[in-house]
């Protein structure tokens, strides 16, 4: 059995339980420059057990808890009680253990961000399996890579399509030797045949497994090389949850007439979604799962389920300010709801000084501007995110000052992170009551960031991946021989320990002239603006940096609605001056940001965006610049031309 959290996390009501005093983090100097901090862990380390007794220890301890509610066919929630989830969780893992798997084996999981994503993953940790999740946008490619490279055995895909695109691969994949499809009842079928099997064959395995046991393989998305499978053990799972669990008590604990829920709309396959998803069952916390990301599906998910919290990346904040910020606009009210966002910036930004003790707070004339704001605006906003949600974890990228402020003051909290596949999620992230805007807050409890002389951070704690897949060498590789992970980040420490992300190490660009530049903080920047889509920095051993633009057609569109022209076709705003000049105006406001040598000269707009399917981005929306490169390499050899 694993070990229960001390606090609220193991409570049957977290509402009368205090928040833990604030642990601020150690530091240490190097020349005068913090270069190691380190917060202690808030949540002992767990010594026996593993992620497969989560189920059951819920049963046990609050059997009719709300933790899951699913999705019915006509469109409402159905609560599944944690008693009803390990009777699942049982059934589903003898099924497998009836088909013949043995511990150790690798299930592969092909699915969009649903119920029997999570069903899956702790039937198959019940049954002393080891999960490799796949994205459901790879290609056949990617797909065999994934599972050749993982030996997997058997495949659960969400749908009959997914399932037939790996015909013709099937004889280049000879360890793979059965294939479940969702959609066509095969859960179903697993728990009928599963029947024969004696549940305690399930107890037996589940002891077999410790905090050192393997517990998923998930492979990085390989935007500098290829993908490498991360193996994470259960007890890198428990030392990033139970953590992140005892930090983040708002998101986490109940608060009066209010039970704390998540809706989790963001790719199961990335850790990032995994880590909540397994904080929300060890928590028991209402997790509820949105398979898509298109407005028309995930708002109606949203004003049913009525999260508490949100799990967000910095593009999809964006394109929510941007959207009700167009609405504004065609409403004719687009100065007031520019004065609405400065209310919003200052407001926050005023706590946030109170709170970091440098400040008095708002003044009485900014909370009534606030207050007179809020149903105009920021309750719209918050409406639209189904009306409950006070706090959006956000991570993948950093969001920004300006947008992490005005969220703040609309009264979404933002906490923000950083982490890797490597690190099972988070290393740093905003601690509550001590947000610093426009940083990725303290190292997590139990978390020590260190920064090379190179300015690369290096984490060691209990988060940190044992090592890497490596089937020719029979298992898993050690990744940090000596306790610290070279993250390949670059990024800096404020004096009180406080992470600033600059730049990724194998991003730098070295310019013709010898100037090192950091394309990240123009990209983010740029990134932002309305019109925007996605912005890539060139200019690797080039005499000065250019920038290629893809545009938001929806931004687009609206802008020229708003001056009077009709929308055209992408292709056709390739040329178009009106459309440069407004980009210029954007790019002289980021040169500012930077010396002149690290300026942006120049710029193409491109004629379609960068997509996952043509492998320009990842599934997280992080830049695939080899392959952009590849394809739009006549546009930037004009960009140097003469």
């Amino acid at each position: 059995m694993s070990t229960p959290l001390p606090s609220f996390a193991a409570s049957a009501s977290f509402a009368d339980v205090p928040p833990p005093a604030v642990v601020e983090p150690e530091t240490r100097r190097l020349d005068g420059t913090v270069r190691e901090a380190y917060v202690p862990p808030l949540a002992p380390p767990v010594r026996r057990g593993s992620l497969a007794d989560l189920p059951f220890d819920n049963a046990v301890a609050a059997p009719d808890a709300v933790v899951l509610s699913r999705r019915t066919p006509d469109g409402q929630w159905e609560d599944v009680t944690a008693a009803r989830f390990a009777e699942e969780v049982l059934a589903l893992a003898k099924g497998m253990i009836a088909e013949g798997l043995v511990p150790g084996d690798r299930l592969a999981i092909m699915a969009r961000t649903t119920y029997e994503w999570t069903l899956l993953d702790f039937a198959a940790w019940a049954a002393g399996l080891v999960t490799v999740p796949v994205y459901p946008t790879s290609s056949v490619f990617q797909t065999r890579l994934l599972l050749q490279d993982s030996g997997a055995v058997a495949l659960a895909t969400e749908t009959t399509a997914q399932a037939a695109m790996l015909g013709p691969e099937l004889d280049h994949l000879p360890d793979l030797a059965h294939l479940w499809v969702v959609e066509k009842g095969h859960i179903g079928s697993l728990t009928e045949l599963g029947t024969r099997v004696p549940d305690a064959e399930v107890s037996v395995r589940r002891g077999m497994l410790g905090p050192d046991s393997l517990a998923t393989l998930i492979y990085t998305s390989g935007t500098t090389g290829r993908p490498k499978g991360c193996a994470l053990t259960h007890g890198n799972f428990f030392a990033e949850v139970d953590n992140a669990i005892e930090l983040l008590y708002p998101v986490f604990r109940a608060t009066t007439g209010v039970e704390p829920s998540i809706l989790l709309f963001l790719p199961m396959s990335h850790v990032f979604g995994r880590m909540v998803a397994i904080a929300c069952v060890r928590a028991r916390v209402r997790l509820g799962h949105a398979p898509s990301l298109k407005p028309d599906d995930l708002i109606p998910d949203l004003a049913s389920f009525r999260p508490t919290c949100l799990l967000a990346i910095p593009y999809m904040l964006e394109k929510i300010f941007h959207a009700a910020r167009a609405k504004a606009e065609a409403g004719g009210r687009a100065a007031a709801f520019d004065r609405a966002v400065s209310v919003a910036v200052r407001h926050a930004e005023a706590v946030e000084a109170q709170q970091a003790g440098t400040g008095r707070g708002p003044g009485r004339g900014l909370r009534t501007s606030r207050a007179f704001h809020d149903p105009f605006v920021y309750r719209k906003i918050r409406n639209a995110l189904g009306g409950r949600v006070r706090y959006a974890i956000c991570g993948g990228s950093p969001l920004g000052h300006h947008l992490a402020a005005f969220y703040g003051g609309a009264g979404i909290d933002i906490f923000e992170g950083y982490g890797l596949t490597e690190t099972t999620a988070a290393v740093t992230v905003t601690p509550p009551q001590r947000p610093r805007l426009g940083t990725v807050g303290w190292p997590l409890p139990g978390t020590r960031i260190r920064i090379a002389a190179d300015g690369e951070i290096l984490v060691a704690g209990g988060q940190v991946l044992h090592g890497y897949w490596d089937r020719q060498a029979g298992g898993v590789v050690p990744a940090a021989p000596d306790g610290f992970l070279a993250t390949g980040d670059l990024g800096a420490l404020d004096d009180e320990g406080y992470l600033t992300i600059t730049g990724r190490k194998k991003e730098l660009l070295i310019t013709a002239g010898g100037k090192s530049v950091a394309p990240a903080p123009l990209e983010n920047w740029l990134r932002a603006h309305p019109l925007v889509s996605q912005c890539m920095v060139v200019g690797d051993r080039r005499p000065y940096v250019t920038a290629l633009f893809t545009l938001d057609m929806e931004g687009i569109d609206h802008w020229r609605r708003m001056n009077g022209r009709h929308p055209v076709p992408p292709e056709q705003l390739v040329g178009d001056e009106e459309t440069r000049a407004v980009l210029q105006r954007a790019v002289d406001e980021a040169n500012r940001m930077v010396s002149r040598p690290e300026s942006i000269r120049r710029f193409a707009i491109l004629p379609r965006d960068f997509t996952e399917w043509e492998g320009h981005v990842t599934p997280s929306m992080k830049l695939r610049r080899e392959v952009i490169l590849r394809d739009f390499a006549a546009v930037v050899e004009r960009l140097y031309a003469g």
